[in-house]
């Protein structure tokens, strides 16, 4: 979801703002958020940390940023993740950087009859793993093997994702022959809404991850990961570290697609550009 707006503060809003606010809660939201998510924070995001973490005031009470910063940092409830859940932006759309999916379709050709085992570590309200799971669907044989692993950061968007359910305005640009194979039109109440097929949530399995931390839950290496549009709220050293162990979670000659304004040509010594925004893992 695009939050421009946000970013659009001035100076009669300063003056009308319900709590208050200084450089000083700024910079502590900087270092907490960098702490647990890795996200760097620059300083022209001061509208928008400061319209999404108001919402967290009121929720939990708290008059103040200091005091309620103050508790966050006493504290390892679950506070954190609604702190995380604020602070993490959710934009996506069903085949996105389409030329992505052309890639990864003809990958899957290689090996109709699979195994494939994918992961997609945005997954955000779901619309990137479907469309993972639409292409394979499209290019592997009836009975290939076919599982993908789909993660994020933001517990909330991972309920939406599971649940499946979106309403009509996000799926346009989807095509009648998807929207029928893939999709249940809701009737009556629901009308206006669709539920994607029971054979394209099958496949998927929805879990929480946190890309800075060491607890990756993976136990096979993956053949395909997408990791898009997410390195760009990292610094380079952070960015090395999550390529690192992108590469150790990928089977040899694995593929990573990445966002189109990443470039990861730093790191030659882990991946090879093989196409745009596509990199294969290098070594044994």
């Amino acid at each position: 979801m695009a939050r421009a707006s946000e970013e659009q503060g001035s100076a009669a809003a300063v003056q009308e703002r319900e709590f208050a606010w200084s450089g000083a809660d700024f910079s502590r939201v900087q270092k907490l958020i960098y702490q647990r998510a890795g996200i760097s924070l620059h300083d022209g995001k001061h509208a928008m940390v400061y319209s999404r973490l108001s919402r967290r005031l009121r929720e939990t009470g708290y008059t103040s940023f200091q005091d309620y910063l103050g508790w966050l940092e006493g504290s390892d409830g679950p506070e954190w993740q609604e702190f995380i859940n604020a602070l993490t932006t959710n934009l996506t759309a069903f085949f996105r950087e389409h030329h992505h999916f052309e890639v990864f379709a003809d990958l899957l050709r290689t090996r109709p009859a699979g195994p494939w085992s994918v992961w997609c570590n945005a997954a955000s309200t779901g619309e990137e793993p479907y469309s993972i799971v639409m292409t394979a669907l499209e290019s592997l044989n009836t009975s290939a093997a076919f599982k993908l692993a789909a993660s994020d950061i933001d517990s909330r968007v991972l309920e939406t994702a599971a649940r499946g359910i979106y309403r009509g305005d996000n799926l346009k640009g989807l095509g009648q022959d998807r929207l029928k194979r893939f999709f249940l039109r809701g009737k009556g109440a629901n009308a206006g809404l669709a539920r994607v097929r029971p054979e394209l949530r099958k496949p998927i399995d929805f879990l929480q991850v946190n890309l800075i931390r060491d607890d990756w839950p993976f136990r096979e290496p993956f053949d395909v990961v997408f990791c898009r549009n997410v390195m760009i709220y990292f610094d380079a050293p952070t960015q090395r570290r999550v390529l690192e162990r992108i590469h150790k979670v990928l089977k040899p000659g694995g593929m990573l697609f990445v966002g189109h304004a990443e470039n990861f040509t730093d790191s030659r010594d882990l991946f090879v550009l093989r196409g745009k925004t596509v990199y294969e893992r290098v070594g044994s």
